[in-house]
Formats: structure tokens, C-alpha cells, sequence
């Protein structure tokens, strides 16, 4: 056997493909090597911005010694959680069974047929942090498949019964979105008053529970619940884990305060954080959020455009074999560069929290956590000039690696954020960049009408997952709503049907992560429970009702209906693992109808239209078509029509429609004003 990732496309693979340890990639035939050689897996799954993933790869898997007791006992199995979600999933869930804590990177050891029977994370070459040395594990764990296989067969039965149930379906009656603000007062019982955030450290931005606080508080007219993500948005947009040269959220905080960031940026943060701040700045502009969202666009198109517009993966925490050091700073590095190109040290250090000494392992992150803007305009004008010398200084440093592959779920996200942001604020440069996001997906990621996951130097792989459809056809909803175009509505259709044929269980309703016809898994998994990204079965509750409010077909509705039944039980067990789920019910229950008729073209229309998309009042499909009698017979707004030729707007709710609107001005408020 030979390191066979040199084959491969994915960063993370292919920064292990000089190891001296025989990696292997996850296949069928690996698997029967293994069974041939009657050798158990040692499967790592890990990504390419991982930080303790690059530390035990330097420590452990570059060693020549470690490696050759590997490539001795086992068959050894290198994974990109990234680019096999779905194997990811299963793993880390079975560790979880074991008891223990899950993380990358992930250690797990296999049967030769796959099934697992123990595992860890991160374990180092020596005795050390509590943890036993690798090359220990390696040799126990071999010795007890050779000597004590009634001890590992009973393992993984245990395991296996274990993850049967953890990913068999559990449904009840439906979901009662009155129980939201139950869920939503757990959440507040943790959420830190004074530094914002769910729990202590560390601290992730968790926007899909900020998302269910603040429509939960809106509907309910709980101020606490909006405070709560008020507090929490404005410590993020002001502390060490947003980038404040460059732009852009780092994957989560170290400490309670949100100023020492794991420093690795991820799309997928970044998008659902720009939809968080897009929502609320709808309903209640804040200046500090519009810049975060145009300051991590701005990041986004300089430093993630993948190939053909696609979006990149990530950035990496490390440089130079060092977390953080691309981002951070000394006291005198900052006050020299800013004295000598003739700008204000001694403001920007006020502003930034720069110190001698530091404010974090003897180095300064940047932050604003104590001296929170906006400032007067003058002093605003100064900051802008120092942080723009300091990103032009900052750039010239050895960058962190990017992972420049292309996943449609990750995308999905951020086109739909993209494309939100774009009409909210007027920026249709944005919105012209997340359509060529979509056509890169559409044209190099999909085939024979199934998407594909993972895309990079051309090479386009890996069956799609749920979260991949769900994702991108909320994406292609969003891209509807801003657009009018009717092809991103046909595309949204077309994937649900994708979607029913090889993803749906019959049985309940709901759907599997992976499709029918996939056979390199142990088992198909199936939840409804968020991660660091919404569930796609809580995704597709909202893009099913979006889709019932755009077509009036009511198959979507009870679609929609049924697959919060499915989860019913377990929601009864675990409500708060439910946020996204009870999320895309805001839209089942309570999503509205706009519809504008007339000339999409005239500029009567689209001043209705803008007034539309732009209302404070969230949760509202808008149509724009020339005549009402297009619309189905049992959609409400079936046979409207212009006010004595004039474009007229229609606000429909619980399949009733006001009285028609030609003013744009009087529409919007109009919108605000119903409930």
C-alpha cells in the first residue's frame, strides 16, 4: 500500500499526501482491503482549517515511527469531514455513544467491514493533557481486536443498536408553535447578560438559536428575547472574533467575552450571521450592523471567490505553524506603522484595545468591546484610514491556507444571505454575485438533474446530501424573491422532487440525510436537531411553506405539516435542539403572500415591489406577475387585477387579501401595520 491522497482535490487531503502513513480515502474497495487483510480502520476525519488537526498531523502522522506502526496494524482512512458530512455524522455520533466528547480531529477505530468499536480526537505522541499517547492507543486497540474479539463484537453491536436509534424516527402530533416561547425562555436562562451569547465558554455565534430568539420576541412582543440577541449581535460585532481589518466573524471565542476567536473564518458562519444581522436591521436599522454585513461582504468577494464564482470553503486559524499569528498584533507594530504614515496611534489604540503588553498572550487582538461606536464622523474618518493602512500593512504577512473547494450546502447559505442583504441595502452587485454563485452550481455541480456536494479544479464529487438540496433551494427561493425570475422557482421544484424520489421515508415523512442509492454507508441517518448549520429537514419546513405561499399548491402545505410530525417525539424530548424547526414553522403558520400585478417592467410595479421586499415585517413571499388569473384557482389572489390600469399590491394572509394598493408608500406601511 502507498499514501493514495496525491489523487485527491481536497485541501485538506491533500496536505497529508507527503505523510510516510498509507492513507487511504473511504471507498468500497478500501473496505474490502481491509477485509482481505483482515486489518481494522483506523479512520481520522478531520478539515483543512482545523488547528488541532495540523497539530497532530505534525506530531503524529508525519512521524516516520507513528507511521509505521499504523501502516502495520491497520488500514489507515483519511476523511474531509467537509467533502462526507454524511460519514462524519455517522462517526461522530458513534463516538458520542462511547461517552465521550466529539471534535476534530476525529480518531475512530473500525471492523474491516466498517462498523465502529472505539475512538477518541486528538490524541498526542505523548503522555500528556490527560490524554494517552497515540502510539499506546494504536498498539492496545490492535491488540484487543486480535485477542478479545467478543469484547469488540459486543462494541459494536452495542453501538450499532445505539445509532439505529438515535437516527430512527420518532414522530407525534404536530409540533405546536406555542410552545416557542417555552424553548425560547430555556435558551434565555442561558444566555449571558453582560457579554452576550448561549452558556460560557467557549462561546460560538449559534445563529440559528439567535434567529428563534428574535422571531420568537417579535411575534410574542418579548423584549427580553430581542435584548438577549441585541446583546449578543453587537459583542460579536464588537469583539476580537470579528476581523475589524479585513472583515468577517472567526468560527467561535475562546473566552466568555468574545475576544480571543479560534481564528479559522467558515462560510457557513459568515452567511447565516449576515442573514442574522439582515433580518434585524429590516426591523430595526442599527448602523453597526449594516457595516458588519457590508464589511464581511466586502471580505467575501476580496478574499472567498472560488473558481467560476463559486464560494470558498474557509480560511485557516494558522500561518507559519501558528494559530492566530496572520491576525494579531504588538502595542509598538501598530503604533509605529500608523506614526509613520502620519495617522492617529494613540486614537485607533483608545478604540482598539491596543496595550503594552497586549490583551492576549502577550500579542493584541483587535477589538471594540469597551469603546463601542458609532463614533462622532471625524473620529469615524480617522478609524477608517488606520484600519485600512493596517489591512494593506496586514496583507503583506504569509497568509493563512484557503480551502477553495465549493460545497452547494455551505453556498446555498450564502447566496440566500447574499441575495437578502443585496435588496435590503440596494446593492444589486451583490445580488449579480450570488446569481453567479447559484449558475456555478447549477452548470458544474450538478448531473443528470442530482447535485453533487464538493467542487474543486474542476472536479466535481461526492453524492449531494439533504442539507445540499435544502440549501440551495432556499436558496433558489430567496434568489425568486429578489429576482421575480420564475426559473429559480422551477429549480426549487424540481430539487424537492429529487428530494421526495430518493430522500424521502415513506413511512413519516421526513427525510434522510443521504439518498437511496448511496451504498458506501453503514446506515442512512435521519434528524431534525441543528448543528453549527440548520437541519435540512428544519430548512425544508420553510422552503415547503415558501413554496405552498408562492404556487398555492397545497401538497407543499401538508408536506411541510407532515414533517414536523415526524419529529414531533423527539422534540417533546429535546425541544431546544429545535430552533431551525421551529423556525421554518414561523413560515408554515404565519408566512404571508404579496402579490403585485402589473407590467413587471414599469416602474410603478417595481416601486411596489421594492416596498415589498424591504418592509420590516418579515416572512412574506412576493410575486410580481401580469395578470391574477396566472395565479392557481386556489390561490387567493386568483383573478386580481391592476386599479384602473395602474400595478396594484395584494397582501394575503391566512388565504385572505386586503383591498388592492397603488401607492408604494402607503403599501409598506400598510404591511408594517398588519400582524
Amino acid at each position: 500500500m502507498r499514501n493514495e491522497l496525491d489523487k485527491e482535490t481536497s485541501p485538506y487531503l491533500l496536505q497529508h499526501r507527503d505523510n510516510p502513513v498509507h492513507w487511504q480515502t473511504w471507498s468500497e474497495d478500501t473496505i474490502a482491503t481491509a477485509r482481505r487483510a483482515d486489518k481494522p480502520i483506523l479512520l481520522s476525519v478531520g478539515y483543512a482549517a482545523c488547528h488541532w488537526c495540523h497539530v497532530m498531523a505534525h506530531e503524529s502522522f508525519e512521524d516516520p515511527d507513528t507511521a509505521a506502526v499504523m501502516n502495520e496494524l491497520f488500514v489507515n482512512v483519511k476523511v474531509d469531514r467537509e467533502e462526507r458530512p454524511d460519514l462524519d455524522m455517522i462517526y461522530q455520533t458513534a463516538l458520542a455513544i462511547t461517552g465521550q466528547q466529539g471534535g476534530w480531529p476525529l480518531t475512530m477505530f473500525l471492523t474491516p467491514e466498517g462498523a465502529p468499536f472505539w475512538g477518541g480526537t486528538y490524541f498526542p505522541p505523548d503522555n500528556r493533557y490527560g490524554r494517552p499517547a497515540f502510539r499506546d492507543v494504536l498498539r492496545q486497540i490492535e491488540g484487543v481486536y486480535r485477542e478479545d474479539p467478543g469484547r469488540v463484537a459486543s462494541n459494536v453491536t452495542a453501538i450499532a443498536q445505539r445509532l439505529e436509534g438515535v437516527f430512527a424516527g420518532n414522530p407525534g402530533t404536530r409540533i405546536p408553535l406555542e410552545a416557542a416561547p417555552e424553548v425560547a425562555g430555556q435558551f434565555l436562562s442561558q444566555h449571558d447578560p453582560v457579554y452576550g451569547g448561549i452558556g460560557d465558554a467557549p462561546k460560538f455565534p449559534q445563529p440559528t438559536i439567535l434567529k428563534f430568539l428574535w422571531r420568537t420576541g417579535r411575534r410574542t412582543r418579548n423584549d427580553a428575547m430581542l435584548q438577549a440577541v441585541r446583546t449578543s449581535v453587537t459583542a460579536m460585532c464588537e469583539g476580537g472574533i470579528y476581523d475589524h481589518l479585513g472583515g468577517g466573524f472567526a468560527r467561535y471565542s475562546t473566552d466568555a467575552e468574545w475576544l480571543a476567536p479560534h481564528f479559522e473564518k467558515m462560510l457557513y458562519d459568515n452567511a447565516q450571521l449576515v442573514s442574522l444581522m439582515a433580518e434585524m436591521q429590516r426591523q430595526e436599522p442599527n448602523p453597526l450592523y449594516e457595516q458588519r454585513i457590508r464589511e464581511t461582504i466586502d471580505w467575501l468577494f476580496r478574499e472567498m471567490i472560488s473558481e467560476g464564482g463559486g464560494f470558498a470553503s474557509a480560511l485557516d486559524a494558522d500561518s507559519e505553524g501558528e494559530e492566530g499569528k496572520f491576525y494579531v498584533w504588538s502595542a509598538e507594530e501598530i503604533s509605529e506603522s500608523l506614526t509613520e504614515a502620519g495617522l492617529d496611534a494613540t486614537l485607533f489604540a483608545e478604540h482598539y484595545d491596543v496595550t503594552p503588553g497586549g490583551n492576549w498572550e502577550g500579542t493584541v487582538i483587535l477589538n471594540r468591546r469597551h469603546r463601542k461606536g458609532p463614533f462622532p464622523e471625524e473620529i469615524e474618518v480617522k478609524l477608517r484610514a488606520a484600519r485600512q493602512h493596517l489591512l494593506t500593512q496586514r496583507d503583506k504577512r504569509i497568509r493563512p491556507s484557503w480551502d477553495d473547494k465549493v460545497l452547494a450546502d455551505w453556498n446555498g447559505l450564502m447566496i440566500a444571505a447574499l441575495a437578502d442583504a443585496a435588496i435590503l441595502l440596494g446593492e444589486l452587485d451583490w445580488l449579480a454575485r450570488a446569481e453567479v454563485a447559484f449558475s456555478f452550481i447549477t452548470e458544474h455541480m450538478e448531473k443528470d438533474g442530482r447535485l453533487l456536494h464538493s467542487c474543486r479544479n474542476g472536479q466535481a464529487k461526492h453524492a449531494a446530501t439533504l442539507d445540499d438540496y435544502a440549501n440551495m433551494i432556499l436558496a433558489a427561493l430567496t434568489l425568486e424573491a429578489a429576482t421575480g425570475k420564475p426559473a429559480y422557482l422551477a429549480k426549487a421544484e424540481a430539487w424537492v422532487s429529487v428530494l421526495d424520489r430518493h430522500f424521502r421515508d415513506q413511512k413519516d415523512g421526513s427525510y434522510f440525510f443521504t439518498a437511496d442509492d448511496q451504498t458506501d454507508l453503514m446506515l442512512r441517518t435521519k434528524t431534525a436537531i441543528d448543528n453549527v448549520t440548520p437541519a435540512g429537514n428544519s430548512t425544508l419546513v420553510e422552503c415547503l411553506a415558501r413554496l405552498w405561499l408562492l404556487t398555492g399548491k397545497t401538497a407543499y402545505a401538508e408536506r411541510a405539516d407532515t414533517l414536523t410530525k415526524a419529529f414531533a417525539g423527539s422534540f417533546q424530548q429535546q425541544p431546544q435542539g429545535f430552533p431551525g424547526l421551529l423556525n421554518g414553522m414561523e413560515w408554515l403558520l404565519h408566512g404571508r403572500q404579496i402579490v403585485i400585478v402589473g407590467d413587471p417592467e414599469a416602474a410603478e410595479t417595481k416601486a411596489l415591489a421594492h416596498s415589498a421586499r424591504t418592509a420590516g415585517r418579515a416572512l412574506s413571499t412576493v410575486q410580481i406577475i401580469r395578470d391574477g388569473t396566472a395565479l392557481p384557482e386556489d390561490h387567493p389572489a386568483h383573478g386580481k387585477g391592476p386599479v384602473d390600469g395602474a400595478p396594484a399590491a395584494y397582501l394575503c394572509v391566512n388565504q385572505v387579501c386586503s383591498a388592492p394598493e397603488v401607492d408604494p408608500q402607503a403599501f409598506q406601511t400598510a404591511l408594517e401595520a398588519r400582524p
